[in-house]
């Protein structure tokens, strides 16, 4: 990268390594280890970050120690020698492309479940359940700090015959920091009371370890300097941790954290989403440092370039973490040095890719297929062999994606729109005033075709004529969907969908039930508008909990409004039937479970959220008139070729159609069939 005065880009030299400029991805689990080893998948996601320009990517989050803290969201197993190649190969890699490797280390004491792994009993320095895991620990013995002790020094000795560049313990929740907390830690021996016991543990770990990897290797500590809790560690007591520590010449560095993380309400702040403040724990990181004269790193919803540029320009951090902001664009350096910075793809803070690994097994971006998926997938698009016309239907986020990566293949492409606007049903989902963040998905698409020379033709309600008299090579139709409601035994008429709540069609009227039996976004932010609105409101879901489809992250502000607004939430209970009353409406509740058990309530109005029903007309009329009569080869999609086969040879065009003009399904989705289908086409 060019030489540059950006204070983003100026190198920082960290005891004897240097690292060629300020952004970092800090530590995180993406859950794609393969038997607790960071295989292909694991180390492709790192090694693009590499070939991005990133300074240091931080893997694992975190590592495993001991065999008793088993897996609890993808770890890599630290504690097998197993794990010493797969990582050279990784550090190998990203070594290559400029790029400093470290790994988190951890024993996840009481953070973690005792059925995994080798069921063996979860520890913790007093018996004191984490309602996020839920497991009941174990009272730490002796014998468990000596073995895990020893088990950290070992750790940290594979990872510096692996060949990386150093290691991070992590001490936010986790064992470490669960002996400095009031809140975990009750013990009446040396490992409690005063600070100086609590600190015990980890002086203990740290002697180990540096007798272990040396004087040179280099070691830090991303920890919680103030749980922000009642009963947790004060902002004195951290601020004071963080101090001894830095004076102790056996750390390198510090990763500062604010908060607790035992639930997922206080874990929301400690990794605030979308409508949460930018930066929130910023200004204290930077005390952090001024108290310790220390190399400080921080992340904590540093999603932009100029926040970033600000921490470091300001003397707030030396490094600086913009996790989440690389898994939307793994290129983010090297789009600042190329002064490309607009171009970089926005993270909307949607938390789809930490939810994801929860709910899914994997971390995904909401908006950028790509990552994840390395092996399958460039994220720089490749241009085709042949230029072709093409034609897409529909400017939602899959309409919009196609539209781009065609573009990005070199071929000519029009994009048709039946409404005023692109967006698709983003337009609806950014009327709830807290997620207005996601029109980024539609800004970033719509700024790339607009640099592509791509022509969007808006309010064209598109007919197979329309699309004929284009004269297409080929055609994507991206229609979308539209809202459907549940079957009920009477009273269809009578019900509201969330659309037409979202879009400010119906005003809510309470008291208002909703039933949502879709289990995601939509039905939750249908309502959330309605409580805010101030309106008497009932969520009925037939689920064992409301909303199943959404994780734990996106859980929090609905529960939060839900509770500040007063809303009842009803499970295990279906929408069997509505009739008018009055003025009233009744909406009659059954249950799965018993058919004798009814329930009525008396509202004013019924909202329902039952997904969308594909819009495919228009490609059932063109179907038959392409070459490979709508047919997909999902063998050949799924290997990377092309999988549109010839059916018909004299068809006038191929034809495919994606996201929920197939069927309902999300945005991820609807972008990855845009992605996957188009880069090979």
């Amino acid at each position: 990268m060019p030489a540059s005065n950006d204070p983003l880009l100026q190198p920082f030299q960290l005891k004897h390594l240097t690292l060629r400029n300020r952004i970092m991805s800090t530590a995180h689990e993406p859950a794609y280890s393969e038997d607790g080893m960071p295989k292909d998948r694991y180390r492709l996601y790192h090694v693009e970050k590499a070939k991005g320009g990133i300074a240091l990517t931080m893997t694992a989050g975190s590592a495993v120690v001991s065999s008793d803290s088993p897996p609890a969201f993808g770890n890599l197993h630290a504690y097998r020698d197993e794990i010493v190649p797969w990582l050279r190969r990784l550090a190998d890699d990203c070594h290559e492309h400029g790029a400093a490797v470290m790994i988190q280390l951890t024993h996840l004491g009481r953070r973690t479940g005792w059925n995994k792994g080798d069921w063996l009993p979860v520890l913790a320095p007093s018996p004191l359940r984490e309602p996020a895991h839920r497991a009941f620990p174990k009272e730490i013995e002796d014998w468990d700090i000596e073995r895990i002790v020893a088990d950290y020094a070992d750790a940290a000795a594979r990872m510096q015959a692996a060949g990386l560049d150093g290691i991070e313990f992590e001490a936010y929740g986790h064992l470490l920091d669960q002996f400095w907390s009031p809140a975990t830690n009750r013990r009446e021996d040396e490992f409690g009371g005063s600070l100086e016991n609590r600190m015990r543990f980890t002086e203990m770990v740290l002697e180990a370890v540096r007798k272990a990897v040396g004087p040179d290797f280099i070691v830090g500590i991303r920890m919680v300097a103030d749980e922000d809790w009642d009963r947790g560690l004060s902002r004195e007591e951290g601020v004071e941790i963080a101090r001894r520590l830095a004076g102790s010449g056996r750390v390198d560095f510090l990763n500062v954290i604010r908060g607790h993380i035992d639930h997922d309400a206080a874990l929301n702040e400690v990794i605030p989403i979308q409508g949460m403040r930018s930066a929130p724990h910023l200004d204290f990181a930077g005390e952090v440092r001024e108290v310790t004269k220390f190399p400080v790193f921080h992340a904590a919803r540093i999603a932009d370039v100029a926040t970033a540029r600000h921490a470091v320009a300001s003397g707030k951090l030396d490094m600086v973490g913009m996790t989440r902001a690389h898994i939307a664009d793994p290129h983010i350096a090297l789009m600042v040095a190329r002064g490309e910075e607009a171009r970089i793809r926005p993270c909307v803070g949607a938390t789809y890719c930490l939810d994801r690994i929860y709910e899914g097994g994997e971390a995904l971006c909401v908006h950028n297929a790509a990552t994840g998926r390395e092996g399958e997938i460039s994220h720089d698009i490749p241009r085709a062999d042949v230029s072709r016309k093409a034609v897409v239907v529909g400017a939602g986020p899959a309409g919009l994606e196609a539209a781009r990566v065609l573009a990005e293949r070199g071929h000519l492409v029009m994009v048709l729109e039946a409404t005023g606007e692109a967006g698709g049903q983003i337009n609806l989902l950014v009327r709830n005033p807290r997620r207005k963040e996601m029109i980024g998905i539609v800004d970033w698409r719509l700024a790339e075709l607009e640099r592509l020379g791509v022509e969007i033709r808006y309010d064209v309600y598109a007919e197979p004529e329309d699309v004929l008299a284009l004269e297409p090579d080929l055609v994507v139709v991206a229609t979308g969907g539209v809202a459907q409601a549940p079957e009920v035994e009477e009273g269809s008429e009578l019900l509201t969908s969330s659309w037409d709540i979202l879009a400010g069609a119906v005003k809510p009227a309470g008291p208002v039930l909703l039933f949502d039996d879709n289990g995601g976004h939509p039905g939750m932010s249908a309502a959330e508008v309605i409580a805010e609105a101030g309106a008497e409101l009932e969520v009925v879901s037939p689920e064992r909990f409301f909303a199943p489809e959404m994780g734990g992250m996106n859980h929090v502000p609905y529960a939060r409004a839900f509770a500040e607004r007063g809303v009842r939430v009803t499970i295990n209970a279906r929408l069997q039937s509505v009739r008018r009353d009055g003025n009233a409406l009744v909406a009659v509740l059954g249950s799965d479970f018993s058919d004798g058990a009814r329930q009525e309530r008396r509202v004013a109005q019924v909202v329902v959220e039952h997904g969308t029903a594909a819009n495919a007309d228009l490609y059932l009329a063109l179907k038959p008139l392409s070459r490979n009569l709508g047919t997909v080869d999902y063998k050949a999609l799924i290997a990377r070729r092309s999988p549109l086969p010839v059916k018909l040879p004299q068809g006038r065009f191929d034809l495919i159609r994606i996201g929920d003009a197939v069927a309902g399904r999300n945005i991820h989705a609807a972008i990855y069939d845009a992605l996957r289908f188009c880069s090979l086409l």
